[in-house]
């Protein structure tokens, strides 16, 4: 299922690494969402909002990942920091907004942002060779994926994490990344 990308401005004029951080953001957000909506076609179903902000929050933190593993090296280390941190924000800013809309007033941004550098340091121990998640990545993704919905019907989102929903988003994130960027695809 193809996901409508939306990498287009409709203003004239450079866009900064910021205003490209934020074209990324929403577009990792749709594609977390859109992998949640799929799985819940195949019939895996959740115990609540809660557990559904918990899957689509470890694919977010595996697709930036994703966008970061792509442009370290092509970036310099002060852009790198600055997109990172900007697509962080960006994200922590969404995820604020959709969770005071489902759960109310809360301190949902550090969530965020504990869980990206949790992720974060989690996934630097893993390879990624030639900009594609190992095995181990994905196993490690779809164990997460699987731990936001214990206390259901989950046997097998592990399997549907590696073989379908991780391996669509990171084409996915791999074509936005690239064309938001101009990142090369290795």
């Amino acid at each position: 299922m193809a996901i409508r990308m939306r990498t287009q401005w409709h203003t004239r004029g450079p866009k900064s690494i910021e205003d490209r951080a934020g074209v990324i953001g929403f577009n990792i957000w749709k594609i977390a969402n859109e992998a949640w909506k799929r799985m819940e076609k195949e019939g895996f179903r959740v115990g609540g909002d809660q557990q559904v902000v918990a899957l689509v929050m470890e694919m977010v933190a595996f697709l930036v990942q994703i966008a970061d593993r792509m442009v370290y090296g092509q970036l310099d280390e002060a852009e790198r920091a600055r997109f990172i941190n900007a697509l962080g924000g960006h994200l922590a800013a969404t995820v604020e907004n959709n969770m005071f809309d489902l759960f109310g007033p809360g301190e949902y941004r550090k969530s965020l942002i504990d869980t990206l550098n949790a992720r974060g340091a989690d996934y630097a121990e893993f390879e990624f060779p030639g900009g594609a998640p190992s095995y181990a990545a994905l196993r490690y993704l779809g164990d997460k994926m699987a731990e936001a919905m214990a206390g259901t019907d989950s046997k097998w989102v592990i399997e549907q994490v590696i073989e379908i929903e991780a391996p669509e988003a990171v084409k996915t994130i791999r074509r936005l990344v690239h064309e938001v960027l101009g990142i090369r695809l290795d």
